[in-house]
């Protein structure tokens, strides 16, 4: 019998696997083994809390593989308090979550990765200069959050939402973000709020119109980082190739159909997307749709590479971005203090091994 990653399952997904197995099992039946599995992050059927048949439990334990991804680093950050840990999955790829404090006591927000590596070579990124190894799948990036959990539960803390904003692009792994997304809300998975789940990308236009049609209730967050075509197209070489005015009109068809605000994050870097024709891009592309725009500083420890925006340059921009009557916020990207920002660890742990095998 061929074993199935129970994490990215949900229960029909079970029932399924189950039937293929030639094994019955009802949908209340894989509800409760995903809830003890999933939710409680238990593999010891004949331990659970409101027990299904004995052969059922029996093909559980055949059927079912409850491994999580190795941890083989873990740094706590003094300064913002989150904690970044690099897995290792079966083939030999890692990847990073982050466990991000909240302003709530004793909340957490988990930021997970999509790829180990990514192929999409923004400029400005780590992940993105180690180029793309694989996609993971979405048993892989439940297991991370699970893992993750476990290590907030043992210090009296709680994970209450999810962003897919780690290494990789989510939408260059739709179907496999799509589906752990689901599990990481069900009732019998994750147990997180759709709502508190925030799926980035870079700009995917195909996936973005996919997703506005699907209807998901996930949040959608654009990195945008320029609104100039040729200075987008340098900094997000593959994104970069999709016209400013087709992504503008994938948002605004998104917004129309969900009623939502969109989030949209931006890199800032001193000298570069700071400007006036920068401002003046924003208002050309998005004056018509609520937004919320999210300043992130960069985070480059090249000698060389691209340099944090002064508070000055900063806060003019800021200032001027008043226009849009919109939001905007500026995010601090954890990890820095200990040079493990997003993508440096894992890439120098996928450096250290050199190329995966085949």
């Amino acid at each position: 019998m061929d074993r199935v990653a129970l994490h990215g399952l949900l229960a029909p997904d079970l029932v399924e696997a189950f039937a293929a197995a030639g094994v019955a099992c009802s949908l209340p039946e894989a509800r409760r083994l995903l809830a003890w599995g999933i939710s409680q992050g238990r593999c010891d059927w004949d331990a659970m809390a409101r027990p299904v048949r004995r052969p059922l439990r029996q093909a559980a334990t055949a059927l079912l593989d409850p491994a999580l991804p190795e941890e083989v680093e873990r740094v706590p950050d003094p300064v913002d308090g989150s904690l970044r840990f690099v897995f290792r999955f079966a083939d030999g790829a890692v990847a990073e979550a982050v466990s991000i404090p909240l302003h709530k006591a004793g909340a957490r927000s988990v930021c997970l990765s999509s790829q180990a590596g990514c192929a999409m070579g923004c400029a400005f990124c780590a992940t993105g200069r180690l180029g793309l190894q694989r996609s993971l799948t979405a048993a892989e990036m439940v297991g991370c959050l699970v893992a993750v959990r476990s290590a907030a539960e043992a210090q009296g803390q709680r994970v209450t939402g999810v962003v897919f904003m780690g290494q990789g692009e989510p939408f260059h792994n739709y179907d496999a973000v799509i589906q752990a997304a689901n599990v990481l809300s069900d009732p019998c998975g994750g147990r997180i709020s759709n709502k508190a789940i925030s799926i980035s990308t870079v700009g995917l236009v195909a996936q973005i119109r996919r997703f506005t049609e699907e209807g998901h209730k996930f949040r959608l967050v654009i990195s945008l980082t320029s609104a100039v075509e040729q200075r987008r197209r340098a900094l997000l070489p593959v994104a970069g190739r999709i016209p400013l005015q087709d992504l503008a009109e994938a948002i605004a068809a998104y917004h129309h159909k969900s009623g939502r605000r969109v989030t949209v994050a931006w890199v800032l870097m001193g000298g570069v997307n700071t400007g006036e024709d920068e401002v003046e891009g924003l208002l050309r592309l998005l004056q018509d749709v609520p937004v919320r725009l999210n300043l992130i500083d960069v985070n480059d420890n090249r000698p060389g590479g691209f340099r944090r925006a002064t508070d000055a340059e900063r806060g003019h921009f800021r200032d001027r971005l008043r226009a849009l009557e919109s939001p905007v916020v500026r995010r601090y990207s954890v990890g820095s203090s200990q040079e493990s920002a997003c993508g440096m660890l894992a890439t120098r742990h996928a450096q250290a091994r050199g190329p995966m095998d085949g």
